[in-house]
This record gives structure tokens, C-alpha cells and sequence, in this order.
């Protein structure tokens, strides 16, 4: 714990000499700057409204993509842009991320981020889909498909989280450290992510060239949406207690991809999903770090396609 409090110390020390408690920027800014032609939005039940993307041939197959922590649906541009030719690619903007806006009583959960996921598919009339998912996302696509196994056709988990006896805190970038501290998470809803969100970015894509001023400005900036940082500060950091049995539930086609290089993520995380869902295949990229989709999008979405091409049919069952 001493350890802990200098390290939020130094952080808060170094911030504030660098001048870095930064206020909020406005949706109509960040929109101007990150919304695309593709941009579509939503408004649920709850008061979100989510934005989102709905690209391809709307008569294909169907491929969900659910970002990771703090990312945004940016960060499927490199699968998309392949996918969308054969398949229906839909990817959204969880609540406390990108550009959805979330009423300010919201609670960002794994449960509540199933309900989004679950609420638009209906409504863009999407009755049966694969579900892929990276980092937290990928924790959000196997709830999903424990939770409603009627709708999905395929789960994909993208150096996923979740698996049992993980805690948020350990290891990795010094944020998640941050945020699993409780005093760590309040300092955080004030800072400029950009100090902290440098370092983190050169640990999730492991290749320097990929975290460009560019890149780094996007996750900063959407971060200082209003609301967010209060979201993304708000979780316990605690382990997962869904036990490792209730993966065996899981009986559609599952597919692990993992980079061996991931700071963030053990990687061995991912070969207990490819132990605990049967029949699962496992992917593993020696050079790959958290975000392979990124980091490599050719060959990660090449063995993406082999995935998809091996489903069923669509309409028919699965086997």
C-alpha cells in the first residue's frame, strides 16, 4: 500500500507541475473530429445514446465487435475494413467510451454492457450474430454468449479478460494499478489521461510506430468526454467470480486469439478460455501484444476470415 500511495504521489505530483487537471470536451467537438460517414446513433431505454457503426451487405453474416478498456469502436477499423466486403460488420461504443453519452446517474458493468450489446442488435434487427470481443470487450462477448446462447453463432475472444482470479490491478499499465485503488481511481476523474495514456499505448501495441500523436490524441480526448472519466474510474478492480466450470456452458464455436507479448494481459489468461470452452480453437501470434487486431490486422483478420468461413451457414444451426 505505501508503494501504491508514492506512485499516486509522483503521478499527481508530476500532473500537476505539468499543468495536466483538464477539464471536460464537449460532444459536439469530439464528434466533429471522430464520428465518420458511418457514424450511426442510438438512444435506449436507460438514456444512452450509443453510438455506433453498421457496415456491408446487410443480408451476410453478421460480426459484433466490442472494444476493449478506455478504447473506443476505432480500434476495429483494421477488421473492418477487410470484413465489410463479405460480412455485416456492426461496432458500437460502449457506455463511459467513444462517443456514447450516458446519463450522469449510469453505472458502467460487464451485466450492463451485455444489456447494450444485446438492446441495439434488436433493434438494427439482428437476430443471430458472432460476437467477438478484445481486452474487456472480450469479457462482455463471453457473458454474451453465456447469457443469451440462442443468438450467437460464433464468439471470438481477442486477448480477452475475465478469466477467474484475474484482478483489474495487476500488472500491466500503471493506470490499472491506479484504478484498483480506490484513492487511485478518485485522482484519476480530474487528470489529463495524455501522461499515463503515452506509456500505456507503447504497452498495448508493443510496436512504437503504432502509437502515433494521432492515436495517442484519440484515446485522450475521448477520455475527457464528458462523464467518461467518472465511468471509467468507477469499477472495483476486483477478480472475477464467474468459476472457471461455467465455461464448459459455452457451445458455440469459439475462437482465442492471443499476442504473446501482451503487458497486459498474461497470456496464459487466454489458454484457460481455450481449457474451459470446449472445443475451442486457439490462435497465438509470437510477436502480437494486447491488440493484435491492430497491430497486425492482415494476419489476425485472415485468421478471422478461416473462422467465419468454417460457421455453419447462415439460417442453418449450428452443429
Amino acid at each position: 500500500m505505501a508503494h501504491l500511495l508514492r506512485s499516486v504521489a509522483v503521478v499527481l505530483a508530476g500532473a500537476w507541475l505539468a499543468g495536466c487537471i483538464a477539464a471536460d470536451i464537449p460532444y459536439p467537438q469530439l464528434e466533429g473530429k471522430y464520428a465518420s460517414p458511418a457514424s450511426r446513433y442510438m438512444t435506449l431505454p436507460d438514456g444512452l445514446r450509443v453510438h455506433y457503426r453498421d457496415e456491408g451487405p446487410t443480408d451476410a453474416r453478421v460480426v459484433v465487435l466490442v472494444h476493449g478498456f478506455a478504447a473506443s469502436l476505432h480500434a476495429w477499423e483494421p477488421w473492418a475494413e477487410r470484413l465489410q466486403g463479405e460480412y455485416r460488420v456492426l461496432t458500437l461504443d460502449l457506455p463511459g467510451h467513444g462517443l456514447t453519452r450516458a446519463p450522469a446517474d449510469y453505472r458502467m458493468s460487464t451485466a450492463g454492457n451485455v444489456a447494450v450489446v444485446d438492446e441495439l442488435t434488436r433493434r438494427v434487427g439482428v437476430e443471430r450474430f458472432v460476437v467477438a470481443g478484445n481486452s474487456m470487450g472480450g469479457a462482455v462477448a463471453w457473458s454474451y454468449a453465456l447469457a443469451h446462447p440462442e443468438r450467437v453463432e460464433g464468439l471470438v475472444l481477442v486477448n480477452a479478460a475475465g478469466w477467474p482470479s484475474e484482478a483489474r490491478g495487476e500488472g500491466g499499465p500503471a493506470v490499472f494499478k491506479l484504478l484498483a485503488n480506490p484513492a487511485g481511481r478518485v485522482l484519476l476523474r480530474n487528470l489529463d489521461p495524455r501522461p499515463l495514456a503515452a506509456r500505456g499505448l507503447r504497452q498495448a501495441y508493443q510496436d512504437e510506430r503504432l502509437v502515433t500523436q494521432a492515436l495517442v490524441d484519440r484515446y485522450v480526448e475521448l477520455a475527457r468526454a464528458p462523464g467518461h472519466r467518472a465511468l471509467l474510474t468507477s469499477g472495483s478492480g476486483g477478480r472475477s467470480t464467474t468459476p472457471p466450470q461455467s465455461f464448459a456452458r459455452i457451445r458455440t464455436p469459439t475462437l482465442v486469439m492471443v499476442g504473446l507479448k501482451d503487458q497486459v494481459i498474461p497470456p496464459e489468461r487466454s489458454r484457460g478460455f481455450v481449457g474451459g470452452i470446449p472445443g475451442s480453437k486457439l490462435v497465438t501470434y509470437a510477436e502480437g501484444g494486447h491488440v493484435p487486431m491492430e497491430q497486425m490486422p492482415e494476419e489476425s483478420a485472415r485468421d478471422l476470415r478461416a473462422f467465419l468461413q468454417a460457421l455453419p451457414p447462415v439460417g442453418l444451426p449450428d452443429s
